[in-house]
């Protein structure tokens, strides 16, 4: 297969993960034009992490379209050398990827900077690194490289960047990172990473081992607990974000900040209990907390 044939499947294998995200990527009621440079980002931020988290899809198509070599192509810091430097050809050549050809023009069209989408591949680099972060300031830093990027690029795309936007999006994106962290505290964990600040974990008595179990003791809960009411404190902090716009931005910001409450509600609704699996919000109470904010009730 050449690599013109193969770039169409390799962006379907990744652009078709938007469905499954906690959050609307590019949602039906944006313009068209936001819509595209949307996805085009998405599928950067996409690849990168499954870059980090070595779900890359079989066959070693991307690592070949990147030019690594097959040697190379389960080294995941190779990969992600290769892809910043192809993140490079954006901004001043021709990249080989073809979701960053996709990126291209979007980042013409919008006027982006490398700094975000450099922040995103320093922090899956970081993921290679550091497993484990001791204080909750050690956390926020990491949401800084791969959360606050992605908000700071929506503001990008649509044309609405201000510095007390930029301030109030990271808000909301470090708290949906922590979030995330909390559903994915098992799964990390199998990828031998925990996100749970080790100071938190001593103050509520929780050793590495505890995080292991089939379900989780009074402690692992009382932590989750305790994290979530920051991400919540974030969220909140955050949501005059989604009052300081109008039209179909506001109701995409909205959206953002639903997932993050609905998730919380989940997890408290689980008793705190994420264990055995991610606890995750259905649609209509994603539904509901989108209202509530829509309508500046929270």
């Amino acid at each position: 297969m050449t690599r013109t044939d193969a770039a169409p499947s390799l962006e379907r294998a990744t652009l078709d993960k938007a469905t499954s995200e906690n959050f609307p990527v590019a949602p039906f009621f944006l313009p068209r034009a936001w819509r595209d440079d949307l996805m085009a980002v998405y599928g950067f931020a996409r690849l990168v992490d499954d870059i980090g988290d070595g779900d890359l899809a079989p066959g070693g198509a991307d690592a070949r379209a990147l030019g690594v070599s097959a040697t190379d192509a389960a080294d995941r810091l190779v990969l992600l050398d290769a892809f910043e430097t192809d993140l490079r050809r954006v901004f001043d050549g021709t990249p080989r990827h073809p979701l960053l050809r996709r990126l291209q023009p979007t980042v013409r069209r919008r006027a982006l900077t490398p700094e975000p989408f450099l922040g995103l591949i320093a922090a899956n680099r970081q993921d290679q690194l550091v497993t484990r972060y001791e204080t909750y300031d050690d956390l926020l830093a990491y949401c800084e490289l791969s959360a606050n990027p992605v908000g700071r690029l929506v503001l990008g795309v649509t044309g609405t960047s201000t510095p007390e936007r930029i301030r109030l999006s990271d808000a909301i994106c470090t708290a949906l990172q922590i979030v995330e962290h909390l559903q994915d505290v098992a799964e990390d964990l199998g990828r031998d990473r925990i996100y749970l600040p080790a100071a938190d974990m001593k103050r509520f008595h929780v050793q590495e081992t505890d995080l292991s179990a089939k379900t989780a003791g009074a402690s692992v809960r009382a932590l989750v607990a305790y994290e979530a009411q920051r991400a919540r404190d974030l969220l909140n902090e955050g949501a005059p974000l989604v009052g300081s716009v109008h039209g179909r931005l506001k109701l995409l910001l909205a959206g953002f900040v639903a997932g993050g409450r609905a998730a919380i509600r989940s997890i408290a609704a689980a008793e705190y209990d994420v264990l055995p699996g991610p606890p995750r919000p259905g649609k209509v109470q994603l539904l509901r907390e989108a209202g509530v904010i829509l309508r500046g009730e929270g």
